[in-house]
Order: structure tokens, then sequence, then C-alpha cells
């Protein structure tokens, strides 16, 4: 069995196939590109991955566990987390808050504890604070950790939605569009974070991306959605030359 199994994965909204027999194979370690044109299906397929949507038919294994139908708190426990085309940070908070928000799954304490400021509070949010510095420094955003994440430069702030989600330790990373709204040198930038990411965390990824050099520069792999149906997948420079995946981008 693959690391990653979606076997005929569907949902329907009235009488909209949005997404109809999905199917992918992902191996671990494999950094796998999504595409297709706006409206293709794309998020709505990372919405039934991770528990927003309960899916009609299919099933969804990771690891050879079935995910299928689970709540988006059960498959974020069990390994999977992501980010959003839309930035969702917590503007108000510190760049290391927005980080601990991610380690709240590993790392608890009740109420009373944490009103009283008992000794376990403290052990705990010390364990919290070095974890999240951690993750900064490798996604090279220490030296911000007090910084409002309003208050960060875009690239940065994606770069911060992506440590928020490798907080929560998940085997296998969704990213919806990290290089939206990205210049070039910013989308550089995050291409060689993306591939860190993947080789020191052991990291498992798909990635919805419209920047086409960013989808050749760095997966392997990718499928391609075209009103919510499967038009081809395969090995991405092969992918790329197909010309129906040429028509469904730019037309006849």
């Amino acid at each position: 069995m693959s690391f990653v199994e979606i076997n005929n994965i569907g949902i329907s909204f009235g009488g909209l196939h949005a997404v109809e027999d999905f199917y992918l194979r992902q191996e671990k370690g494999e950094l796998y590109g999504l595409i297709g044109p706006n409206g293709a299906g794309k998020t709505t397929v990372f919405n039934l991955l991770t528990g927003v949507y309960k899916p009609d038919k299919g099933t969804f294994f990771l690891d050879g566990q079935n995910m299928t139908g689970k709540s988006t708190v059960e498959l974020n426990k069990l390994g999977i987390a992501r980010t959003f085309q839309n930035i969702r940070l917590f503007g108000n908070m510190t760049v290391l808050d927005n980080v601990k928000i991610g380690l709240h799954n590993q790392y608890r304490y009740s109420a009373l504890t944490g009103v009283l400021r008992l000794p376990k509070y403290r052990s705990t949010e010390r364990a919290m604070n070095e974890k999240a510095m951690e993750l900064l420094d490798v996604l090279e955003l220490g030296e911000e950790r007090d910084h409002l994440a309003s208050n960060l430069p875009y690239g940065k702030q994606r770069r911060l939605e992506i440590a928020r989600a490798m907080a929560t330790n998940p085997k296998y990373l969704l990213l919806d569009e990290p290089a939206a709204g990205m210049n070039p040198n910013e989308t550089a930038e995050l291409m060689q974070m993306i591939r860190f990411v993947r080789d020191h965390f052991d990291m498992t990824i798909l990635l919805i991306e419209h920047d086409m050099k960013l989808v050749a520069g760095i997966c392997e792999k990718v499928s391609v959605l075209d009103f919510g149906q499967l038009l081809c997948q395969g090995e991405t420079s092969a992918v790329l030359k197909d010309p129906e995946v040429i028509k469904a981008y730019l037309g006849e």
C-alpha cells in the first residue's frame, strides 16, 4: 500500500459533481502537485482530505490507516495539517504565539493549573516555547518571534502559516496555493523552503499551485483536475507537456 491512497473519492453539491472519482497514490516523502484551472475542484479535494467535507463516496488511507469521514480534529491528531489559499493567521498575536497554537494538540494542562500558574503550567509553557522557537529558527523566523503576525511581510506570513501547520507534528502536509500573491524572489525562497521542510522533517507534501515554474521546480509528480474530473497524472515534466493539460489551461 502506498503512503497515501485516495480511491475514487467524490462529492456533489445539489446536482453539481464538484469532485468525481478522484484517485491518487503518493509515496512517503514525495512532493506531489495538484493543479488545474480555477474552479476545477482542487480546494474541494483538500477539504475532503482534511474533514471540512465528508465524501459522498470513495476512501482515503494515510500510512495504512483509514481516514475516510473523520473530523478535522481527528485528522489533525492523526497527522494531517494544511495551510489555506487565503492566509489565516491570528494577526493580533505574536509570531511565537501563532506557532504555539499549533502545539496545543501535544501539550496539555488543566484550566486550574493555568489559572494558578502551577509548576506543570510553567514547565509545559517552557517546553512549548522551546519547540516553537525550534520551528521558527528552522524557517528563519526566529528574529521576528515577538512581532505581531499582521506586521510581517507577506512572504513571511506565508512561511509562518507553514510553521504553525508544522507545529501540529504532521505526517502529511497540504499546502493550498502557498505562492499566491508572492513576487518572483519570494516564490524562489518558498521553493527552497518547501524542499527543506520535506527533506529536514521527512515530510510528505501535497500542494495546490498555479505557478507552473514552482510546480515544475519542486514536484516529482502532479495530478490535473478539470471540472472535478481527473484529467491527467504522472511525472511532472510529461504532464505539463500533455496537450489536454495545455488545452485545459489555455483553451483551444
